[in-house]
């Protein structure tokens, strides 16, 4: 068995008490083959045995416990048969690489033309396809972040500071020029007007209140 630990390293087995099975994979991409089902002799006879042990009982019952211990004797010996026949089967539809050993699968991962698996002899349309696809994907990483997509937002005026757009001098709400360079103010709010007579609240527009009169 030594001679195809390489191959059957990369499989599941799928056995059980009725017959043997396996799914051998490319050690590349993983592709799968299942190999055909063996149905073990021994292990349908404990079956029936058993079966006939849990009607009848008695003889029966104790005929299957000894076909079990049988088959726990001789399971070994018919799972390593079963194995290596899979094993013959499945190298049929894989190739190993010369190079590394690997195992895979010809339809995917196979450079018929170099003899060699892809991993060893990548397939120079592949690769160049793969290398523009990274690089492009790259370019655009770079792009995107030498692009300025939040310059027209003020994240120092949300808050309750403001400052200067000229000379970053910190400003008032209500100051409408800055007091060191004389920039405007664009975020300036408008002082609360109101009657000097009846205190009535007028807008900063209004000459006269409303509500009295009087001129301001």
């Amino acid at each position: 068995m030594s001679n195809m630990i390489q191959f059957v390293a990369n499989h599941d087995d799928l056995s059980t008490d009725k017959g043997f099975q396996f799914k051998f994979y490319c050690d590349k991409c993983r592709n799968g083959h299942m190999s055909r089902f063996q149905t073990n002799a021994m292990g349908m006879a404990t079956s029936l045995l058993n079966a006939a042990g849990s009607l009848f009982g008695g003889m029966f019952h104790e005929a299957g416990n000894a076909a079990y211990q049988m088959q726990r004797a001789v399971g070994g010996k018919a799972h390593d048969e079963a194995l290596e026949k899979a094993v013959l089967e499945g190298k049929q539809f894989f190739k190993q690489c010369n190079r590394c050993g690997h195992w895979v699968c010809p339809d995917v991962c196979w450079n018929h033309a170099a003899g060699l698996c892809e991993d060893c002899a990548p397939d120079e349309h592949e690769e160049l396809a793969a290398q523009q696809a990274l690089a492009a994907r790259e370019q655009i990483y770079t792009k995107t972040r030498e692009q300025d997509y939040v310059k027209e937002l003020d994240f120092i005026n949300r808050g309750t500071i403001i400052q200067c757009r000229s000379c970053q001098t910190k400003l008032a709400p209500d100051q409408k020029f800055c007091p060191s360079c004389g920039t405007p103010n664009a975020t300036a709010q408008p002082r609360e007007k109101f009657c000097t007579g009846c205190g009535t609240a007028m807008q900063p527009e209004q000459k006269f209140c409303a509500a009295c009169g009087k001129q301001h």
